[in-house]
């Protein structure tokens, strides 16, 4: 106490804890503290500043307990504190990384009661922070239809368990959706016991609106466009596509594009130039024959490009 107050034993003894040594803005508080453990009510982790010899304060985590003589009476409190300022000043910049970072991030309570957001979040949804703290993030910032989907994730991080690259919509203060790419990782306290969620989230609006364009240029092509996925299976095939081959996009998706779609004789050399194309080497001006519905041969010049992931 000597060490970290500046104050000896000497300095201390007999002078008032609460009036001289406590920050005017605590002694209330502190008091009130002390009353209780004078009345046999123990506090544990109650946190104050104390102020030091050479004016600046130390915060400090206090455990205050009665102190008894031996027949049991209260004779005073017996406080052993922790010197905590150094956590203070880490959580004070880490708070500060939080509030400045180029992402939007949000916590919430174990209530699912918003807790942190910061300046990205209220910018991208236009909501400042005293609008938000406290209010229900899921009943009140989410779409309905993903208010259920949400509501799992959190209730997993309650348990510990992460969730990363999860994307959902929240609703702006102009009722306008903002798409929203999140890791929802557990908040948790000194020791280890969770007390909420960080959600770090990136803003995929525009992303979204180029994929949407994107599709709607394949879709709308003069020309067949298809995708496959790892499987084979189809997964793309636009508006060009069916109106040649007879098959609707419903006809199509899920299946095996080569063993149900491309004649026999050319199966293996397709699925070749396929293979390569998920494996990053792209073909073009390849010719296969294409099966129509009614059972005709179309010849397609076909140029194989990989398809990605974010």
């Amino acid at each position: 106490a000597a060490n970290i107050s500046g104050y000896s034993s000497e300095d201390t003894m007999g002078h008032h804890l609460v009036k001289e040594f406590i920050t005017e803005d605590f002694r209330a508080f502190v008091q009130e503290v002390l009353d209780k453990a004078l009345q046999g009510h123990e506090t544990a982790n109650f946190q104050f500043p104390l102020v030091t010899k050479g004016g600046t304060r130390v915060e400090v985590l206090l455990n205050a307990t009665s102190r008894r003589d031996a027949e049991g009476r209260v004779i005073g409190v017996v406080g052993i504190g922790q010197d905590i300022t150094a956590r203070i000043a880490q959580e004070q910049e880490y708070a500060r990384v939080i509030d400045t970072a180029n992402a939007p991030i949000f916590g919430v309570n174990l209530r699912g009661e918003v807790t942190v957001w910061n300046k990205c979040a209220a910018d991208v949804t236009s909501f400042g922070r005293g609008e938000v703290m406290g209010r229900h993030l899921v009943r009140e910032f989410i779409s309905s239809d993903f208010r259920i989907l949400v509501q799992d994730v959190f209730d997993k991080a309650f348990k510990g368990e992460e969730t990363a690259n999860f994307e959902f919509p929240i609703i702006t203060k102009t009722s306008t959706r903002i798409h929203i790419l999140l890791n929802a990782t557990p908040r948790r306290d000194e020791f280890g016991h969770i007390i909420g969620v960080v959600g770090i989230g990136q803003d995929i609006t525009a992303r979204i609106a180029q994929e949407q364009e994107y599709s709607k240029l394949i879709e709308t092509a003069n020309a067949p466009i298809f995708g496959v996925d790892i499987n084979g299976l189809v997964t793309v095939w636009n508006k060009c596509a069916a109106k040649i081959s007879g098959y609707s996009s419903e006809d199509t998706m899920g299946r095996h594009l080569v063993n149900e779609f491309i004649t026999a004789d050319f199966r293996a050399s397709v699925q070749e130039v396929l293979d390569k194309a998920l494996r990053g080497q792209e073909d073009s001006n390849f010719a296969f024959p294409l099966v129509t519905k009614d059972g005709r041969r179309l010849e397609i010049l076909l140029n194989a490009t990989s398809r990605r992931d974010p």
